[in-house]
């Protein structure tokens, strides 16, 4: 077992609990698909704790490396990024058609790319085990939490209130908004 606290190990402690947060983001996706909101947003909650544990478990034994950054922004991806699409897809988009599908098509391609992108610069500029005091742009937790509270208010505003929310989100990801690290 000592593989759980070697720092070059793919299997350490903190990795594996970022795999526990991609399995939740692979589950809360195929329960979305069963339009089972309920376990797909416990799910998610869920991948969203492991996110926390995972990064303090790594900077406190000492875990982190190369290949947890990189697996950690696939779990991010995957959970706060795919996943809130999906959800705003699924539960709120699906009864579309014509244009109004188009556009919000293409807005939710526009959130995944900018999500995407927002990690990979993220990659780009950090070193692993490195923390910096804020963020520049909204970081896809954040925006995913976003989302979810647009889900929960899209009955209020529409799909219309939706798309526009989930554009300005998504430009947020990218912007120079400056994010207190907690």
């Amino acid at each position: 077992m000592q593989f759980l606290w070697r720092s070059t190990s793919h299997f350490n402690l903190a990795n594996l609990i970022t795999m526990a947060n991609i399995t939740c983001g692979l589950l809360a996706t195929y329960f979305i698909t069963q339009n089972q909101f309920i376990v797909a947003v416990i799910l998610a909650w869920m991948g969203g704790a492991f996110d926390i544990f995972d990064g303090k478990i790594a900077r406190k034994y000492a875990l982190s490396n190369e290949f947890g950054v990189q697996l950690d922004s696939f779990a991010d991806f995957l959970s706060f990024v795919l996943v809130p699409t999906f959800f705003i897809f699924q539960g709120v988009y699906t009864h579309l058609s014509g244009l109004p599908l188009i556009i919000t098509s293409i807005a939710s391609i526009y959130y995944v790319i900018s999500g995407l992108r927002r990690l990979i610069q993220f990659n780009i500029n950090t070193d692993a085990g490195e923390v910096a005091k804020h963020f520049t742009g909204v970081p896809t937790p954040l925006g995913a939490i976003l989302l979810w509270l647009v889900w929960l208010g899209s009955d209020f505003i529409g799909w219309m209130g939706v798309l526009a929310l989930m554009i300005i989100i998504g430009a947020l990801l990218n912007s120079k908004v400056k994010i207190p690290h907690l």
